[in-house]
C-alpha cells in the first residue's frame, strides 16, 4: 500500500476490522516513513457484474460510482459515512443476488429504498435525477409520497402567476 502522503511503501497494519456485514475489512496503517496514518478497505473483488445504462450500454458495475452517487444526495446533511458505507453494502449485496447484469434503473430504485429510510432531504435529492424532475410539481408528488404535506403559501401562488404571465402559460 502506498502513502497518500509521502508515496512510501513502507507502512505497518495497526487496526483490522469487519464491516458489519462481513463483505469488507477496514485497515488503519500508518507510514513508517512519514508516520501518516490512513484507512484501507479490503474487499472480494467482483468484476462479472454488469450494469445496463438507460441508453441500452454496458459497463462494469463500480462501487466507487454507488458511494459517490449517494455521497452527492447526502452532502451537507448530518448522515455519517458509517450510515452510508452501510447503505451501499445493503444495496451491493442485494444486487450480488440478482444475477450478472443490472440495469441502472434497477440500482437506482435501490438507493432511493435506503436513502427513504435514511434522509427525505437526501431521498428527493436522488430522485429528482434519477425520476428526471422537470418542474416543481414533480418535487411536490414526490414529498407527498413520502406522506408529507406540502403546505401552500399564498405568495407562491402569486409568484408562479406572475412567471406564467412574464413567460407565457407553460
Amino acid at each position: 500500500m502506498r502513502c497518500p502522503k509521502c508515496g512510501s511503501r513502507d507502512d505497518k497494519v495497526i487496526d483490522s476490522r469487519q464491516s458489519r456485514d462481513s463483505s469488507s475489512i477496514r485497515r488503519r496503517r500508518v507510514c513508517l516513513q512519514c508516520a501518516f496514518r490512513f484507512t484501507t478497505y479490503e474487499q472480494i473483488e467482483r468484476s462479472d457484474r454488469r450494469v445496463i445504462k438507460r441508453d441500452r450500454t454496458h459497463e462494469p458495475f463500480d462501487r466507487r460510482k454507488l458511494v459517490n452517487s449517494l455521497a452527492k444526495a447526502c452532502e451537507k446533511r448530518s448522515i455519517s459515512l458509517v450510515t452510508l458505507e452501510g447503505a451501499v453494502d445493503g444495496i451491493v449485496h442485494e444486487l450480488e443476488t440478482s444475477g450478472r447484469e443490472v440495469s441502472s434503473t434497477d440500482i437506482g430504485t435501490k438507493v432511493l429504498e435506503k436513502l427513504r429510510e435514511i434522509d427525505e432531504v437526501a431521498y428527493l435529492r436522488y430522485a429528482s435525477v434519477h425520476r428526471r424532475f422537470e418542474d416543481a410539481d414533480q418535487f411536490v408528488d414526490a414529498i407527498q409520497a413520502l406522506g408529507r404535506r406540502v403546505k401552500r403559501d399564498s405568495l407562491q401562488r402569486e409568484l408562479f402567476q406572475e412567471e406564467q404571465a412574464v413567460h407565457g402559460s407553460v
